[in-house]
This record gives structure tokens, C-alpha cells and sequence, in this order.
């Protein structure tokens, strides 16, 4: 809580556009993507400040109701924001209400929408191990009748191998709530988004091996012609355990 009364969204976005010091805002969440608000989505706004300049509006620091929950930051903390972290696809997807900078504040958004060769790169590399960990653990689980452990196996595999697939088309992974929406609007190169939606399906309800071992032959395939082979021949003869 904060001692600020309440305020509005609109009533926000009014204030905002008054004061001089604020250069951009940018909404995030449910009410930046059309269609995926709903009655109880509140708006998620981005409050970005000219660097070195003081503002009114830090009084609503913190500030979080129902219906606004503001992050108020300046310029140079806004082109780090979530880079890398858990905001990245927020803010790479958000929306811009505001942006006094000829287009500056929506390049940022821009350039956290794609990661850089050598981030990709190193990323990819190490959610494949971390995939094909997982993948191993979960069948030799089901395999030793350890039906618990092989399903949370399975579905921790599901996390790594969309990390590793976004990273691979150097994008951020969108946050489990927006992922048939992303895929839908920006499929993955190379994949059948339908069959790929199925297979998670599957393999996070149920852990079914026989699926896993069909993904994760289409995945190896995919990260060997990426120039990830390395690393899965690292795994030896365990990965007769993981293939078809």
C-alpha cells in the first residue's frame, strides 16, 4: 500500500501527459495484447523519465490497485529493464501509449523483442543441456516406475525446450498465458505450431514418453543444424534413451 490516494488510468495517462519530464509510456500485460483483457485485468504501466529530470508523478511510485499498477523509472533504467529478466517479453510486447522521443522509446521495445547473436547463442546452448537433462531424467524415471517424478520431469522439459526454441529464433520466451497467441501470430521457423501445441499438450498432462522421445528428435535435428551438436553428443550413448 501507499499513502498516494488512488488514481485512475485515464486520469493517469492525463497527468503523465502534462508534465514535461515524462518522455514515454507503455503498457504491458493483458491490456496490451487485443483480445487477452478481461474484466479483472488491470492496466501494467511503464512511467519512463527523462534522465536527470524530477517529476510530480514519484509520488505514485509503487502505487498498485486493481485497476493500475505503475513503474516509474527513468530513460537509462528503462533500456535495461528486463534485460535480461523476467520483463523482457512483457515490455518487448508492450504497447505504447506514450513516446516523446521520435520513436525512441518504442526501438527499445524493439530491441528487447531480439536477442543479440552471441546471447542467443550461449542461451541456446545451455537450455539444450538443460532440456536434454530433463527429457533423460523423465524417462529413466518412467522407465524405473517413478511415475511422479517422471511427469515433473517432463513438464520442467517443456520450460527448457521453449526457452531454447525462442532463443533459437532470438526472441524472448512470452510468458505461458500469451504462448498460442504468440505462436499463432509469429510461428516458429521450421515448426508446425499445431503439432507443437499438441505435444505440450500431451507431455505436460501426462508426461507420455513416446511423445517426448518424437520431440526430442525433432529438437535435436533442429539444434544440430543451429550448430548446437556439441552439446548433445556430449550426452554419449544416453541419448538412445531419449530418441524414437
Amino acid at each position: 500500500m501507499t499513502a498516494q490516494a488512488p488514481i485512475a488510468y485515464d486520469a493517469f495517462i492525463d497527468l503523465a501527459a502534462d508534465d514535461s519530464a515524462v518522455v514515454g509510456l507503455v503498457l504491458k500485460g493483458s491490456q496490451a495484447h487485443e483480445g487477452m483483457a478481461t474484466q479483472r485485468s488491470d492496466h501494467d504501466l511503464y512511467v519512463v523519465l527523462a534522465d536527470g529530470e524530477t517529476s510530480g508523478l514519484t509520488r505514485f511510485t509503487g502505487h498498485r490497485t486493481s485497476e493500475l499498477d505503475l513503474v516509474i523509472m527513468s530513460l537509462a533504467e528503462f533500456r535495461a529493464a528486463g534485460m535480461p529478466g523476467f520483463e523482457r517479453y512483457a515490455l518487448a510486447r508492450g504497447r505504447v501509449v506514450l513516446d516523446r522521443l521520435d520513436g525512441a522509446i518504442a526501438q527499445i521495445l524493439d530491441d528487447k523483442a531480439r536477442l543479440d547473436a552471441d546471447e542467443a547463442s550461449q542461451g541456446a546452448e545451455e537450455w539444450l543441456d538443460a532440456y536434454a537433462n530433463s527429457v533423460y531424467r523423465s524417462i529413466k524415471n518412467h522407465r524405473d516406475g517413478q511415475a511422479l517424478a517422471a511427469r515433473l520431469d517432463a513438464t520442467a522439459a517443456i520450460g527448457f525446450l521453449l526457452e531454447l526454441l525462442f532463443t533459437l529464433d532470438r526472441r524472448p520466451r512470452p510468458h505461458n498465458k500469451y504462448l498460442e497467441r504468440e505462436l499463432t501470430r509469429f510461428p516458429l521457423p521450421g515448426w508446425d505450431t499445431g503439432m507443437l501445441l499438441d505435444c505440450l499438450d500431451r507431455i505436460s498432462g501426462t508426461g507420455d514418453v513416446p511423445t517426448q522421445r518424437r520431440l526430442f528428435a525433432r529438437t535435436e535435428t533442429v539444434a544440430r543444424s543451429a550448430g548446437h551438436g556439441a552439446v548433445l553428443d556430449a550426452w554419449g550413448e544416453d541419448l538412445h534413451l531419449m530418441r524414437p
